[in-house]
């Protein structure tokens, strides 16, 4: 059979497995010859994945709503011969394919990413079909090498194009992100943006180590659940991994360990390296019921953390005791006034012991609280910690926010947007040991937004707080032995 026999041959076939990848990856590549001795085909996890895809296109109802799949891994499972199985798939299988893949370092998509998905290329039956080189993959054919093609692409928070200009319309687009915790979330928003075009067949695969507890790639999991097909995939399970290494891991580290959590068995970690407050906490404070005679004897505290710049939204909140509640939000207002009287109205509805705001944009609703007679305190997060352990009073309060939800302390469960800000801030290392936290920059950096509800939570320990209401009657004599968690 000469070559132009043959590859009629494989395009026929090719045409019965458009919606069926595993059918491709079975008749594609050479199994347990070789290189792939000892492989009668795709792993078991990766079998599924196949499936999954298969099941989406198969069905005209769901053909052209786009794919998502996230698989959060152990080391070694095979991810990347999956993304070289889909690729080649994709681009064998489909006219004019279109796929962009990235990573979350310019070394790993070049050392270790590329260097994969190429190898999958070239043992495949259809390898002659494609240029393979170091940043692209292109059909041979030079009338369609532009449009026919899979391009490797370094991120950028600051130049997001390659992902922007990501359109195929009404044929098949493919996007991949490798080791996807450390991805910048502006990447993931101007590629979910991208993703638009109608009547067109679009796959979203992301795969890593979760080794981040924030971040787009840790929301796949939990917020943005309903949206992604998850996967998480255990080392022990799979096929060629060094099973006596990691029984040594196990034997160092043990099985609940974070080490052991994120590098075998594919789960997130308690607690990212940098992180201040553990998820294991803040999960167990939104889990958490209490009765009222658990905390409306303390004192009760109003805060308000301003709104810094447009994207984000003032907080005016409320704790007693043990209990925490965002009373409301708005977006940033320079009304001060305005917002001095709705304050007051709001401290004269809970009869609260204490108005705590944040003097960075609060000085105005201070002021303004003034003139309606109130007295409330403003406070400096840049101000000097009464612990010398606390680098500033930011550092102290959320020192004490964090021992405060270690304690018992009980958050609103549906409050999803609390919950990330108490997890999302990061240390400082710093040589004298004191506790220093990231500037709200450098969590915008880092694609998360500035933690004004964490904010408002921390503010309520500013300064220790006597009760002079009682039942809303006022209390004659202030109460001295004040229990910061009571």
């Amino acid at each position: 059979m000469n070559v132009a026999e043959q590859d009629n041959e494989i395009i026929a076939h090719a045409a019965r497995c458009q919606y069926d990848p595993l059918s491709w990856a079975e008749f594609a590549w050479d199994w347990g010859l070789d290189d792939l001795s000892g492989s009668d085909g795709p792993r078991e996890w990766q079998r599924d994945i196949h499936h999954a895809i298969s099941d989406r296109l198969s069905n005209l109802d769901t053909r052209y709503q786009p794919v998502q799949i996230a698989v959060a891994s152990g080391h070694g499972i095979g991810k990347s011969a999956l993304m070289g199985q889909i690729s080649n798939w994709a681009m064998s299988c489909w006219d004019d394919a279109k796929i962009v893949c990235t990573a979350n370092t310019l070394n790993q998509l070049s050392t270790k990413t590329v260097p994969e998905i190429s190898t999958w290329f070239r043992r495949s039956i259809t390898g002659h079909w494609f240029d393979t080189q170091a940043t692209s993959i292109k059909s041979v054919d030079p009338e369609h090498s532009d449009s026919w093609r899979m391009d490797f692409v370094p991120w950028s928070q600051n130049n997001t194009e390659a992902f922007a200009g990501l359109h195929n319309k009404g044929k098949i687009i493919v996007l991949l992100f490798d080791e996807a915790s450390k991805i910048h979330d502006k990447v993931w928003e101007v590629a979910e943006g991208a993703l638009t075009d109608e009547d067109t067949v679009i796959l979203w695969l992301v795969f890593g180590n979760p080794t981040q507890n924030s971040g787009r790639f840790r929301e796949c999991f939990r917020r943005y659940r309903h949206r992604w097909m998850t996967w998480q995939i255990d080392s022990r399970t799979v096929p060629g991994t060094n099973k006596e290494k990691i029984q040594q891991w196990l034997e160092d580290h043990g099985k609940d360990s974070d080490f052991f959590k994120v590098r075998v068995r594919g789960q997130f970690p308690s607690q990212s390296a940098r992180q201040f407050i553990s998820s294991d906490d803040a999960d167990a404070a939104r889990n958490r019921v209490l009765r009222p005679e658990q905390f409306n004897f303390a004192p009760k505290i109003l805060t308000v953390d301003p709104a810094w710049s447009g994207d984000d939204e003032l907080v005016i909140g409320l704790r007693q005791g043990l209990h925490f509640k965002v009373l409301q939000t708005m977006a940033k207002n320079d009304n001060d006034m305005a917002v001095a009287q709705r304050v007051a109205y709001l401290e004269d509805e809970h009869k609260a012991d204490a108005v705590f705001v944040d003097a960075g944009y609060g000085t105005g609703i201070v002021s303004g609280g003034t003139t309606l007679g109130r007295s409330w305190r403003l406070v400096w997060f840049s101000g000097t910690s009464p612990d010398e352990g606390c680098l500033n009073l930011r550092a102290y309060m959320w020192r004490e926010m964090r021992n405060w939800l270690k304690a018992g302390g009980a958050i609103d469960p549906h409050d999803a947007v609390l919950y990330d800000d108490i997890i999302g801030p990061e240390t400082v290392p710093r040589m004298d040991g004191k506790i220093q936290l990231e500037s709200k920059e450098d969590m915008k950096d880092r694609g998360l937004p500035s933690p004004n509800r964490g904010d408002s939570l921390a503010l309520s320990f500013a300064a220790p707080v006597a009760k002079k209401w009682n039942d809303g009657v006022p209390v004659g004599r202030a109460n001295s032995e004040y229990q910061m968690f009571s």
